[in-house]
């Protein structure tokens, strides 16, 4: 196949010979590294077809290109890109030839925040990354190549933007049993992200100037998914028992009632239920994002607030990227049934849907059993290495850094007691440690200083390798 830039190159350089014009596209093309060293080139008979010209005009000007050294050809093998051709570097765009308002006023707000990026290979202490090297991946595997062989063609097609109905039926199975919601799987959206159905929830619930009450400390793409939809945050005041409920009506709430992002408590029952009645007052909505619902490590976790939800005001998240593996890309949403038809229709103008391949081989996985099996081992692993953790920072930082309360999730928030945050964070940085900053997810003046220390993701001697690395940056 003709490499396009040759096509479009070739034809801009009109008014020259042929044969000039075909040797300065390809010089281009290897110039600006379209073409790579080493890269089989097409037979001058194959290029002559499809640039519609004569043999001899392209076998011309391949001979031009090899006595230039661009290009090295081999009796019986082909024509190839030389593995030194000289190169010029690509030109750069400069900022300042886009024009001074580029973006909207809400496009600006959410690219001034930086957005969300985790690292591909976490690095301690970067937070929220389960510890994909003991992840059963034979076992995924087989049941991958078991599926792709039995209907891999039928799953190569598109699919229902709501999801693969098998993997709606065993979602709807393990919510129940583990966190006692109850719904139909009707009612549940797959989706790529609990990011995604954020974007969603904002685009289909929100007008410009709508209020929206989120933790005062804050997951920021939830932050930035309301930003966009031009909502006005109302920061909540968070204690031991999540966030406090005020008297004021809004559109809608963002909870994370399981692990209070990014502060670790858990919203007790007594504050469950008043949100529950305000969310009736006010006839709004409850987002229930359930952040490493499935681990918790002491106490038994109590069930999604959504279990209690007798008014259909709920609207509940969660995801697989923590439980199985990231790049899964796989999250749902159990929505109200009112909710339902429009979610869907949103999401055939969004991506379409996840693909299909994947959610058949969850839902496989999950029904046959390894979805539990693997929980109960995972939680049992970070719960050591939380433990272990915990014990090396109080032995030799507990008087610079305060633990803050929580029992579970895949990281620990520590309150710096002593020391200028982002100063720590920078000089850590260079030590090769990701101390994710606790200050930043605040949207009050009122902050904590502190860190979010990711564990999941480490062994042992890794744990304890960070910690000392860390007391000695800390002196």
């Amino acid at each position: 196949m003709t490499p396009s830039p040759w096509l479009v190159l070739f034809q801009d350089l009109s008014g020259r010979p042929r044969r000039e014009r075909l040797c300065e596209a390809m010089r281009q093309a290897i110039h600006l590294g379209h073409l790579t060293p080493g890269q089989k080139m097409p037979s001058t008979r194959q290029l002559a077809v499809d640039l519609s010209l004569s043999r001899v005009t392209t076998e011309a000007a391949y001979s031009q290109l090899e006595s230039e050294g661009y290009l090295t050809r081999y009796q019986g093998r082909g024509s190839f890109v030389s593995e030194t051709p000289r190169r010029i570097p690509r030109p750069a765009v400069s900022a300042s030839a886009f024009p001074a308002r580029a973006l909207s006023v809400r496009g600006q707000q959410i690219a001034d925040t930086g957005g969300c990026q985790d690292p591909a290979f976490p690095l301690p202490f970067a937070a929220g990354s389960p510890d994909v090297r003991e992840f059963p991946l034979d076992l995924w595997r087989k049941i991958y190549t078991g599926i792709l062989n039995e209907r891999g063609r039928l799953l190569m097609g598109y699919g229902d933007p709501q999801g693969l109905p098998e993997l709606r039926t065993v979602i709807r199975d393990y919510l129940a049993l583990s966190r006692q919601v109850s719904c139909s799987p009707e009612q549940i959206v797959i989706l790529s992200s609990s990011q995604q159905a954020l974007q969603l929830l904002s685009l289909l619930l929100l007008d410009p100037g709508d209020t929206v009450l989120t933790e005062q400390a804050c997951y920021p793409g939830a932050s930035n998914a309301f930003l966009s939809a031009g909502a006005q945050l109302i920061p909540l005041t968070l204690d031991a028992e999540g966030a406090q409920v005020p008297d004021r009506p809004a559109r809608l709430a963002y909870l994370t009632a399981a692990h209070q992002y990014p502060l670790g408590m858990s919203l007790s029952a007594a504050r469950r239920n008043l949100w529950l009645d305000w969310a009736k007052q006010h006839n709004s909505w409850l987002i229930e994002d359930d952040y490493d619902g499935e681990f918790h490590y002491q106490n038994a976790p109590l069930p999604a607030l959504h279990s209690a939800d007798r008014h259909g005001r709920v609207i509940y998240l969660g995801t697989f990227s923590k439980s199985l593996f990231p790049s899964l890309r796989l999250a749902w949403m159990v929505l109200p049934p009112a909710l339902v038809s429009a979610v869907v229709r949103a999401r055939t103008v969004s991506d379409g849907h996840t693909p299909q391949l994947s959610q058949a081989v969850t839902a496989t996985f999950i029904r046959q059993g390894h979805f539990a099996h693997h929980l109960r081992r995972m939680r049992m692993l970070y719960a050591a290495r939380r433990q272990l953790l915990i014990s090396s920072l109080d032995e030799h930082l507990s008087s610079r850094l305060r633990l803050m309360p929580g029992d579970g999730g895949l990281q620990l928030t520590v309150e710096l007691l002593h020391g200028d945050e982002q100063l720590l964070t920078r000089q850590a940085r260079q030590h090769g440690l990701i101390l994710p900053p606790l200050s930043p997810l605040y949207i009050t003046q009122e902050k904590k200083y502190g860190w979010i220390l990711g564990y999941s993701a480490l062994q042992r001697a890794e744990i304890l390798r960070a910690c000392q690395v860390l007391r000695e940056v800390m002196g």
